[in-house]
């Protein structure tokens, strides 16, 4: 019969080693990171800038302008050289979507986005409660393939995921 308070007291300390110590209450761990910005209705949005994309490929500079008299003939033509010039690849994009706002992101709604990523199979490391690299990698993934491509948390994301609840007054009915 001395068995049942061991058992009991190896099933608590197992159970206490399944939970997930919270830090601090800010989930971001870097100061540069990007955080949802404050609307004047109350509201918050993200935005996330990608950078341009360049590439060189060969092409014509002008090196000499063409001399051109006054009646519009040409007396000498430009001079041209060959040499590398940039071309876009991918333009310059701006993202702006709706985004939980920042006092929402507590460290317990983080570990339980975690969590949720992790159930459906988007995020393998460990639960840090955390805004770290292996979380928005996986946010990024799950949005992108959704058609937001970006690591920062979308209001529709969240609430998909179940981490925050919808507006009853946004509900669809069935």
């Amino acid at each position: 019969m001395t068995r049942l308070p061991l058992l009991a007291a190896a099933l608590a300390l197992s159970l206490a080693a399944c939970e997930t110590p919270l830090p601090d209450d800010n989930p971001w761990p870097d100061i540069d990171a990007p955080r949802p910005e404050r609307l004047a209705d109350g509201t918050c949005q993200a935005r996330e800038v990608t950078p341009a994309v360049y590439e060189h490929v060969m092409g014509e500079v002008q090196v000499i302008q063409a001399e051109i008299a006054e009646d519009g003939t040409v007396i000498r033509p430009p001079i041209y050289r060959r040499a590398p010039v940039p071309r876009v690849v991918t333009p310059r994009e701006e993202l702006i979507f709706a985004s939980p706002c920042p006092e929402q992101f507590t460290a317990e709604m983080v570990a339980t986005l975690q969590r949720a990523l992790a159930a459906r199979g988007y995020f393998d490391a460990a639960i840090s409660a955390r805004l770290d690299a292996p979380t928005t990698a996986a946010i990024r993934t799950w949005q992108a393939q959704r058609g937001l491509p970006s690591g920062q948390l979308s209001l529709e994301t969240a609430r998909a995921l179940g981490i925050l609840a919808t507006p009853v007054d946004q509900i669809d009915e069935v």
